[in-house]
């Protein structure tokens, strides 16, 4: 029996992977994914759909005391059952699982349910069988990083914490990236007691700068413990429980969990990437061209394997991208990638983040006259709860053309807003525009189109 031939094989069963089949399949191909653990990849089973189920959990306390504020009464406290909440996002990631398991049978692409990898030219090995392909695709997501430390075995990744038993009363995070941020905002709100190290000086890497020193001073006013500057030395077991030992020689940090939060590598190992001669980064990303073909001209790579951006909306439209170049799009315009800076991103810690666009530090790099607008305050519905919680919006503009070059915000509802935004700023808008645009009153939303005083360069930051 001769072994099965298909146009495009899809190693991984994530976002940008399954989308990627699933268009091709629709286009004619004759299309396989193989996929050895649950279909989704990281966002529906170990990221963005797990953490969101469990940041509406942790709000809930907030949201009870501002509910007293206005005039509700409780019979009891409010008691979390943190059973209850993972077994209810064990059952909603089931059935996307099922979704996304459906979508592909509808579309007619063969699934292969093991583990693969490259194995010749156009060949693929998956479990017992032999594929040949005359495109192959490798769209197999990232893996947390676990760095180079005593005693990193005592710890546990991102993908450990969505089932973690007992609910820790001490939740210790190393790490104070959108992971470290999230997580820490997610277990406070829940009930435990969060502290946070990391090497710098400000959490949240590569952000606005504004935003970042914000940020700081929310985290911290929600009751969690920020340690900047603080390197860790070893985790080890102190008892029943466990310790962080810093570098620096202080007072170690004892902890009922602690959470390695040191970012993601691209989960290249094992596929036969390097037998074949495709070229890798360091980290081990494929290297990969602005159409996403490798070093070799019958494989692609999209999302997180490439290292660029690792976000499941920008997964999605590199699949899109990529199939309508192979297969063609008739009938409509070929889909094309955005530029890194039009990609808007949220941190969902509390409150969150949303932003698009160029950072100050960016737009000052890139263009020759920059204007800030930037507006700290405090929502209505805070301060009629009696919150001490602030905003911040921010906007950066080309004082040449007017154009707004970016929006970063810390508020309720930021990613929600700032989705909107996004389109505004991709469209090209002015701060005029801006200014011209009707208010909707009363929301936090409106504080965008209102700023009228640009912030002096060299002023400072945020109050």
């Amino acid at each position: 029996m001769s072994d099965p031939r298909f146009d495009l094989f899809v190693i991984g069963g994530g976002s940008g992977g399954v989308r990627a089949a699933r268009l091709a399949a629709k286009q004619g191909a004759r299309v396989a994914l193989a996929e050895a653990g649950r279909l989704g990849g990281t966002c529906v089973n170990l990221g963005c759909i797990p953490k969101k189920i469990y940041s509406y959990a942790a709000h809930h306390a907030a949201a009870f005391e501002e509910a007293a504020a206005l005039g509700w009464h409780f019979d009891t406290a409010p008691q979390f059952d943190w059973a209850r909440l993972q077994q209810r996002r064990a059952d909603e990631v089931a059935r996307l699982n099922a979704v996304y398991a459906r979508l592909l049978s509808e579309a007619g692409v063969t699934v292969y349910p093991a583990r693969a990898r490259v194995e010749a030219t156009q060949t693929v090995r998956v479990g017992e069988a032999r594929v040949h392909a005359e495109r192959v695709l490798v769209a197999a997501g990232s893996a947390p990083y676990t760095p180079e430390l005593e005693g990193a075995k005592l710890a546990i990744t991102s993908n450990e914490l969505f089932d973690l038993q007992p609910f820790p009363s001490r939740l210790v995070i190393i790490g104070a990236g959108y992971i470290g941020c999230e997580f820490a905002s997610i277990f406070s709100g829940l009930g435990a007691r969060v502290t946070v190290l990391y090497r710098g000086d400000l959490p949240l890497d590569g952000f606005d700068h504004d935003l970042r020193r914000f940020a700081a001073q929310a985290l911290a006013g929600k009751g969690i413990t920020l340690r900047p500057g603080t390197p860790v030395g070893a985790i080890e077991r102190a008892g029943g429980a466990l310790q962080v030992r810093l570098a620096n020689g202080g007072e170690p940090v004892p902890a009922d969990a602690v959470l390695l939060a040191t970012g993601r590598r691209p989960a290249t190992a094992g596929l036969g990437l390097d037998t074949v001669g495709v070229a890798l980064s360091e980290t081990g990303a494929v290297q990969v061209d602005a159409e996403f073909r490798t070093s070799l001209p019958w494989l692609y790579a999209i999302g997180d394997v490439i290292g660029r951006q690792a976000l499941t909306p920008v997964a999605l439209m590199q699949a899109a991208a990529l199939v309508d170049r192979l297969y063609g799009c008739p009938g409509r315009a070929r889909r094309e990638m955005h530029e890194e800076h039009e990609v808007p991103t949220a941190v969902f810690c509390d409150p969150p983040i949303g932003s698009v666009g160029l950072t100050e530090q960016a737009a000052r790099e890139r263009h020759d006259a920059v204007a800030v607008y930037r507006s700290e305050f405090r929502s209505l519905r805070h301060a009629v709860a009696g919150s001490d919680e602030r905003a911040l919006i921010k906007l950066v503009v080309d004082k040449t053309t007017d154009r707004v070059l970016g929006l970063h915000m810390m508020a309720p509802e930021a990613p929600e807003i700032v989705q909107g935004f996004a389109v505004a700023l991709k469209a090209g808008a002015t701060k005029a525009l801006f200014d011209s645009t009707v208010a909707v009153h009363p929301t936090l939303a409106e504080e965008v189109v209102l700023m009228r005083d640009e912030v002096c360069k060299g002023g400072s930051s945020v109050a």
